[in-house]
C-alpha cells in the first residue's frame, strides 16, 4: 500500500481512486466536533487533512513520521483543488503541496 485515506468516521480506505476520494471528501458535509476531518496519508509519512470551513476547506499538511517537520495550514481551498492535491500526494508528489503550504 502506498497511500490510504481516512474517512470522517476514522475508517481507512487503501489506495482509493478519484471517485472514492471525492466520496470521502463529500463526507465532510456531516463533520462534527468529534469527527472534523478526512485525510490522505502517503507511505512517505506526509499527510494532508481537510476540514470544513464554510464553502471552502482548510488543510493541515504534516509529516507524521518526522516530528521535526512543523505542521502547516492552508485556508480557503476549493474541494476540486483538494482533490487535485490528494491526487498529487497519492503519487508521492509533494513538491506542489509543499509550495502551497509554505506560501
Amino acid at each position: 500500500m502506498s497511500y490510504f485515506m481516512t474517512d470522517l468516521s476514522g475508517t481507512s480506505v487503501e489506495e482509493p481512486d478519484e471517485a472514492m476520494m471525492r466520496t470521502i471528501l463529500d463526507g465532510l458535509a456531516d463533520a462534527d466536533d468529534e469527527h472534523p476531518d478526512v485525510s490522505l496519508t502517503h507511505e512517505n509519512g506526509w499527510s494532508l487533512s481537510a476540514f470544513p470551513s464554510g464553502e471552502l476547506l482548510w488543510l493541515l499538511w504534516e509529516n507524521l513520521d518526522d516530528p521535526d517537520a512543523p505542521p502547516r495550514q492552508v485556508s480557503g481551498v476549493s474541494k476540486d483543488e483538494v482533490l487535485r492535491l490528494f491526487g498529487l500526494l497519492a503519487t508521492g508528489d509533494t513538491a506542489e503541496i509543499e509550495r502551497l503550504a509554505s506560501s
